[in-house]
C-alpha cells in the first residue's frame, strides 16, 4: 500500500503537467452524423456438436427447426418426431455489426450464442443463417465453423470450465447482401455528435474549424456542432478537420467505486478550505496460552494457563490537516497521502468533505 500511495504521489505531477496541454484529434472525441453502425440479429442452427447440444424433448423449437430445415431439405420427419433423439445441434442466436458504407459481398464478424440447454458449442458449425435488421430485411447472409475460446472438461468427480463455450464468434463469418443506402459525397451540411457533451468543448471544435477553413462551423448545443461544406468536397474536408486537435473540457467530477475501492479525480476537481482529521481506533487480543507442570514425584497436575495481551491502538500520532481553499486535485491527493490515508479511508472523507459543502464536484458513488 506504501508503495502504491507513493506511485501516485510521484507520478501526479507528470500527469497534471501532461494534461494541461493535452490535445485530442476531432475524430477522437466527436462522430460524424448518419455514419454509424446498424445491428443485425437472425435465429439459426449450429450442428457437428459432440453430445453438448439441446435436448429435444426439452427444447421445442429446436426440434421444429430440425424438422423444418430437413422439410426443405426434401426429408420428411413429421411421423418419425419421437424418434429423434440427437444431441448434435443447438438452436442459437447469431448477432453482428454492419459498418457504415459497407458493400454488397464484403464479410463481417458474427457473435453465436446458445439459445436452449446446449452445454458446448465448441467444434460447431452454423447453417445458413439470414441477418435480419431493425426494419426486417435482411442485410448478410451468415454461415461457417465457430471458435468459442473456451476449455471444458469433465470426469467422474469433478469438471472444469475455462472462457464461456456456450457463446463464440464466427471470423468473417456473414456476407453483406444488402447495402445501406447514403452517399456522404452528395451532403452539403453534416453534424458532428461529441462524445461527452460539453460547451467549451464544442466551441473550441467549432473554432478550430473555422480557424482552418474559415466560417464553416457552428456549435449549436453541447453536443452538436453543425458544419455547412457550401462548395467543398464533403469526404475531403471531413478527412482534414477530424485531423485537427483540440484542448478537451470536462465536468469537475469524483467518481468512487465502493466495491473495490477505486476513486477516480478530474483535473477540474477543487476543495474550498477544511480542516481534515483521520484515525481509528484499533483492539488487538492475543491469546498465548502456557503449560504447567508440576515438579518430579509430586501430586500436582499439569494445567494449562490463560496469557491474555491487550494493545490498543488510537493512533493518536495523526494530526489534523487543513487544506487550504482552491485546492487543486494535485495538492488534495498530496495532503491526503501526508495524512497516511488509504483508498478506503479515503472514500470517506471524499464523502464527509461533500457533505460539509467544500468539495467543488459533482460526487458519484457506484
Amino acid at each position: 500500500m506504501i508503495r502504491f500511495v507513493r506511485l501516485v504521489t510521484l507520478l501526479l505531477p507528470i500527469i497534471a503537467a501532461a494534461s494541461a496541454g493535452a490535445q485530442v484529434r476531432i475524430k477522437d472525441i466527436a462522430d460524424v452524423e448518419g455514419v454509424r453502425d446498424n445491428q443485425l440479429i437472425g435465429y439459426g442452427l449450429v450442428v457437428g456438436l459432440n453430445n453438448t447440444g439441446d435436448k429435444l424433448d426439452n427444447a421445442m423449437f429446436t426440434r421444429e427447426s430440425l424438422i423444418g430445415m430437413l422439410e426443405r431439405l426434401g426429408v420428411n420427419t413429421r411421423d418419425q418426431v419421437d424418434k429423434l433423439k440427437t444431441k448434435n445441434l443447438a438452436a442459437v442466436m447469431v448477432t453482428a455489426e454492419l459498418p457504415a458504407f459497407a458493400r454488397s459481398g464484403s464479410r463481417i464478424d458474427v457473435a453465436v450464442s446458445a439459445l436452449g440447454d446446449a452445454t458446448n458449442l465448441t467444434g460447431g458449425t452454423l447453417l445458413v443463417t439470414p441477418l435480419l435488421a431493425a426494419d426486417g430485411e435482411v442485410y448478410a447472409v451468415a454461415q461457417g465453423a465457430l471458435a468459442t475460446g473456451a476449455i471444458a472438461a469433465r470426469g467422474a468427480a469433478t469438471s472444469v470450465t475455462r472462457g464461456v463455450p456456450t457463446a463464440g464468434r464466427i471470423a468473417n463469418g456473414a456476407t453483406v447482401e444488402r447495402e445501406v443506402a447514403y452517399r456522404l459525397d452528395k451532403t452539403h451540411t453534416l453534424r458532428l455528435g461529441l462524445r461527452n457533451p460539453d460547451f467549451t468543448t464544442a466551441k473550441r471544435i467549432a473554432v478550430a474549424i473555422n480557424k482552418e477553413f474559415g466560417g464553416m462551423a457552428k456549435a449549436t448545443d453541447s453536443r452538436t456542432v453543425a458544419l455547412d461544406f457550401g462548395a467543398r468536397d464533403p469526404v475531403e474536408t471531413l478527412a482534414s478537420l477530424e485531423e485537427l486537435r483540440v484542448q478537451p473540457d470536462s465536468p469537475a467530477i469524483v467518481v468512487i467505486e465502493e466495491s473495490s475501492g477505486t476513486i477516480v479525480m478530474g483535473a477540474n476537481v477543487r476543495v474550498s478550505t477544511v480542516a481534515i482529521a483521520q484515525g481509528n481506533l484499533t483492539i488487538r487480543v492475543t491469546e498465548t496460552p502456557e503449560v504447567s507442570q508440576p515438579a518430579p514425584f509430586s501430586n500436582g497436575t499439569t494445567t494449562v494457563v490463560p496469557r491474555t495481551q491487550v494493545q490498543v491502538d488510537d493512533q493518536h500520532d495523526r494530526k489534523l490537516g487543513i487544506l487550504q481553499g482552491s485546492v487543486t486535485l494535485r495538492d488534495l491527493v498530496a495532503s491526503l497521502n501526508a495524512l497516511g490515508v488509504g483508498p478506503r479511508d479515503l472514500i470517506s472523507i471524499l464523502q464527509s468533505i461533500k457533505a460539509a459543502g467544500a468539495l467543488q464536484a459533482d460526487l458519484v458513488v457506484r
